[in-house]
């Protein structure tokens, strides 16, 4: 009887201990899911706010202009989708023409420095029934003869992004009906200001270049070695050209920490060259550098989540194809711009990138 009293007991000790383990399980597991929430949200109100602010500065230099389409045919010409940049770019356009009810077509060339491809593609666009045709140069000239043609048709030019040579432009008989861009020098101040601040002043820094003539490249190079050499204690010991080619940043990385060991920062003028100078120094063994991109595309993403790259510039794509759509409508239904449009900046790093989330 005694024993049979003692199992008794000892089975509903057992019981006891295993409702409460339990419970305590489903209270962390209770707490967990509202920390899960309380950063989800946390997060989306960031992005929210600060998309919210990007559309109202762009608004206001738009003014008013038409929410939908009165039948206009729009063209765009954009560098290649071999770039997740561009690829988004495409969809964020297509997706701002469907609310608009506008008729578009998207062209591209094959290739980031397929010059002469993506001419030939605007060739094609002037010779069909387009009302107005958005365009992002490879480089700053080799739109140029399409840009005329189109001029000398009627067909009004918007030059979103990479910007065209406008002096040649202008000597070769052409212009511009619109512009909206961003400040490809600011982005490359306030990638060099990052790097300043968290190399405390000092330290050996290199430069990844996109393309020689390409205007988004010039002056990302431009704006980080203004600040560069406003410190006197940073060093930018190579600024090598990568022609946007993975293959060449990735060698030109390799290059530089041989002859440069103690380099302790990299800005890339796009996250493509800037994962491919990760590649690189993963397999030299150098994690320790700082590694910065432009485009925040999702691999620089998750590069920055893992802590391989410290940041990416970006800025909300699907804002400024909404704004170039916006600007196309307005100026087939008789509007005109006196002066470009700017796109706001952001720095996504290690710091934010939590916070990021939801960012289009």
């Amino acid at each position: 009887m005694k024993k049979l009293l003692s199992i008794l007991l000892a089975a509903v000790l057992a019981m006891s201990l295993l409702v409460g383990c339990s419970g305590t399980d489903s209270s962390t597991e209770d707490t967990d899911k509202a920390q899960t929430t309380e950063t989800e949200e946390t997060s989306s109100s960031v992005v929210d706010q600060i998309l919210a602010d990007v559309e109202a500065e762009m608004d206001s230099q738009l003014g008013e202009v038409p929410e939908k389409s009165a039948g206009e045919k729009v063209g765009i010409l954009i560098s290649s989708t071999s770039n997740e940049f561009w690829a988004t770019m495409k969809t964020r356009y297509e997706e701002a023409a469907a609310d608009a009810d506008l008729d578009i077509e998207v062209y591209e060339a094959s290739a980031e420095d397929d010059a002469e491809g993506q001419l030939d593609a605007l060739n094609t666009m002037v010779s069909m029934d387009f009302d107005v045709i958005i365009l992002s140069p490879i480089n700053g000239t080799n739109l140029i003869p399409g840009i005329v043609a189109a001029n000398e048709k009627g067909i009004k030019v918007i030059n979103l992004g990479p910007g065209v040579d406008e002096a040649a432009l202008e000597e070769a008989g052409g212009h511009l009906d619109a512009k909206i861009t961003v400040n490809f020098e600011d982005q490359g101040k306030m990638v060099a200001e990052d790097i300043v601040k968290r190399l405390d002043g000092k330290g050996q820094v290199a430069i990844l270049e996109g393309m020689a003539g390409a205007a988004q490249s010039e002056g990302r190079v431009k704006g980080a070695e203004d600040v560069f050499a406003q410190n006197d204690g940073i060093e930018v010991v190579a600024s090598q050209d990568c022609n946007w080619d993975t293959d060449t940043a990735y060698e030109a990385t390799r290059d530089i920490m041989t002859a440069n060991p103690d380099v302790k920062a990299i800005f890339a003028c796009n996250d493509n060259l800037a994962l491919a100078a990760v590649q690189a120094l993963t397999e030299l063994g150098n994690s320790d550098v700082l590694v910065y991109g432009v485009d925040y595309t999702s691999d620089a993403k998750a590069a920055i989540e893992d802590g391989t790259m410290m940041g990416s510039m970006t800025y909300s794509s699907a804002i400024y194809t909404k704004a170039a759509i916006s600007m196309a409508m307005n100026l087939a239904q008789g509007g005109s711009y006196d002066k470009p449009l700017y796109l706001p900046l952001t720095l996504v790093t290690q710091d934010n990138v939590a916070d990021m989330d939801g960012w289009k």
